[in-house]
């Protein structure tokens, strides 16, 4: 019976230490996330061809589905999203049954496995995302009944605020079984464009959250989102000490 059920958007991850210049050619941030544009489609040739990129499986849900698998018990951990019907998903299967998470993901026959071109300047890294088929997952595959066993099953509910681009339905019909329920539902800010271009989306589910993870940067594009300029010194303190 698994503990936790993890939502986002599964990726495969291109990863390489860039520089400034590479950055400035695509119109990249040192220290942000955001979605792939026209403007971004050579970056990953770019990184795989130029600059010795190294693939892995990715996305923060499934990162964080292993990471907890890790330090779980055995098939404690489930997650759901939506891939293509290529070798970029077989790697993510891979990835997730070598750690043990016990993956259902949907499956698009019309478009690639997303991925995520990652630069790595000095302590920083830009993330740049390609959706792909992670952007057609469907409430009708949460709602499987093969599906909803393991959500009814599950204890406590991640989702990653990338998904709230994806399928905000999902990210509700889950925050309400966890009300219904009484189980815990974690919402991870993701990003710090999430709060801003997804706002409507992220405060429908606002009252279901018992938990919400994010870092300085996203908890204060929350706040600007809600009319405030600044966090309050006891948040900042609180997440200084979380940090260490």
């Amino acid at each position: 019976m698994p503990a936790l059920l993890c939502l986002e958007n599964p990726l495969l991850d291109v990863q390489a230490f860039g520089n400034q210049e590479l950055l400035q050619k695509y119109g990249l941030k040192a220290n942000d996330a955001i979605l792939a544009e026209t403007s971004h489609q050579g970056l990953f040739e770019d990184l795989i061809n130029n600059f010795a990129a190294g693939t892995t499986a990715g996305g923060g849900a499934q990162n964080t589905a292993r990471g907890a698998q890790y330090i779980l018990p055995s098939d404690s951990v489930v997650y759901l999203g939506c891939v293509g019907d290529d070798t970029y998903a077989d790697t993510l299967r891979e990835s997730c049954q070598k750690a043990g998470v016990r993956a259902e993901y949907l499956v698009d026959q019309a478009h690639p496995t997303g991925r995520c071109g990652i630069v790595i300047t000095d302590k920083n890294r830009s993330l740049c995302t390609e959706l792909g088929a992670a952007n057609h997952y469907k409430l009708e595959h949460l709602k499987r009944p093969e599906i909803w066993s393991l959500v009814e099953s599950s204890e406590i509910y991640f989702v990653g605020g990338y998904h709230l681009t994806v399928c905000p339905e999902a990210a509700l019909a889950l925050a309400e079984e966890a009300a219904a329920k009484n189980k815990i539902y974690v919402m991870s800010l993701s990003a710090p464009f999430i709060p801003i271009a997804f706002k409507d989306a992220l405060d429908k589910t606002e009252p279901y959250w018992d938990y919400l993870v994010g870092n300085e940067s996203e908890a204060l594009t929350w706040a600007q989102s809600h009319g405030s300029e600044v966090i309050s010194p006891i948040c900042q303190r609180r997440m200084q000490a979380d940090l260490g």
